[in-house]
């Protein structure tokens, strides 16, 4: 069942392809991208190569799934609102990947995910202390790309990117702090999301551009579009995050349950007052001192996300990331663009949005 309506009227019209879009972003980001992953150093590059998918744990070639490639697309399409070539990109998305990639290294291991796109995470195969190091040289490696380049343009570039490599910090700090608390408003929740999600999309929406020659002005507006998309993209998350098919997910049923996140359903249920709210507080507010937490059933993480449903919190969570969508679309009204252009930008936002559950 889609989070949200079928796409919208202008990506509906023009019959967008965004499995091409989608393609076009990672076909001319990855080579790229696997040339910086060679220049790390033995066994970095080996560990990084094993996370982007691209060979199994004993080294041999794999077509692991690399991702949707939505922040690759979205950088690669960016850079033709200024008229310039989809190539004027490529150093912003390759940037931003690995921006992205080092951030779910690291969240990986402070989580405690054993399972990333189907298979072992990184620091349960090769260990915790790779797993930090190699996360921390991807991070290194995207300014450094941008910064090869020796123009203004990616010196404006490279400022937009490590303010939001900080907010995505600051994000997985209050999502850490969060769970050690026994409430969190849905501003908090919304704040974090922004920043752990939304900054990086705002981010990959506009460095393309950047590097093209856009001004400031555009820029901020495609970040808007990013932002706001980035939250509606997270809001989707947090439904699969508790009831999304792990097939589809690749994580544990309930995985976000399991991690006592305050994610946005919980949080909405939460403050949503009544019958089934005061429960699940009740029950949560349990769990915290609970020494059995980690051997709970399925049938007991099912009744918390039945209460979660019955307070409201996954509808509140559902209209929102149609509130958001629809935010970021009007984001695209303040910015001239080629229609081809616009369309695009509305297709990529359609697709976040109804993803499967």
């Amino acid at each position: 069942m889609p989070t949200v309506p079928p796409a919208s009227t202008a990506a509906r019209e023009t019959a967008v392809d965004v499995t091409a879009l989608l393609e076009r972003g990672r076909t001319l980001s990855t080579p790229v991208l696997r040339a910086a992953v060679n220049r790390l150093a033995p066994p970095m590059d080996t560990v990084a190569a094993y996370h982007f998918g691209w060979i199994d744990a004993a080294g041999n070639p794999a077509e692991g799934d690399g991702g949707k490639a939505v922040r690759p697309a979205l950088a690669v399409l960016s850079a033709e609102v200024t008229g310039a070539a989809p190539e004027t990109g490529i150093p912003g998305a390759v940037a931003v990947e690995l921006v992205h990639n080092f951030s779910l290294l690291h969240d990986d291991l402070m989580d405690g995910d054993e399972q990333r796109r189907h298979r072992d995470t990184v620091w349960k195969v090769h260990g915790p202390a790779q797993a930090i190091l190699v996360g921390d040289a991807l991070m290194a490696l995207a300014n450094e790309l941008l910064l090869e380049l020796g123009t203004v343009e990616a010196g404006r570039a490279t400022r937009r990117l490590t303010a939001a490599t900080r907010a995505l910090i600051d994000g997985q700090a209050q999502d850490i702090s969060y769970e050690n608390r026994d409430r969190v408003s849905v501003e908090e929740c919304l704040e974090m999301e922004g920043n752990k999600t939304g900054a990086l999309l705002a981010c990959a929406s506009s460095i393309g551009a950047v590097l093209g020659g856009a001004d400031d002005r555009t820029a901020d507006a495609l970040e808007q579009y990013g932002y706001h998309l980035g939250l509606a993209f997270q809001a989707v998350d947090d439904l699969l995050g508790i009831w999304g098919d792990p097939d589809f997910t690749g994580k544990q049923t309930w995985s976000d349950l399991r991690q006592r996140k305050k994610s946005l359903p919980v949080v909405a249920a939460l403050a949503a007052g009544g019958p089934a709210s005061e429960k699940l507080g009740e029950i949560l507010a349990a769990d915290a001192l609970s020494s059995d937490f980690a051997n709970f059933s399925e049938e007991e993480f099912a009744a918390r996300a039945a209460l979660i449903e019955q307070a409201g919190g996954r509808e509140w969570t559902a209209e929102e990331a149609r509130r958001q969508h629809r935010v970021a679309l009007e984001a695209l009204d303040t910015v001239s663009m080629p229609d081809r252009v616009r369309d695009q930008f509305v297709a990529l936002a359609d697709f976040v949005v109804v993803r499967k559950r």
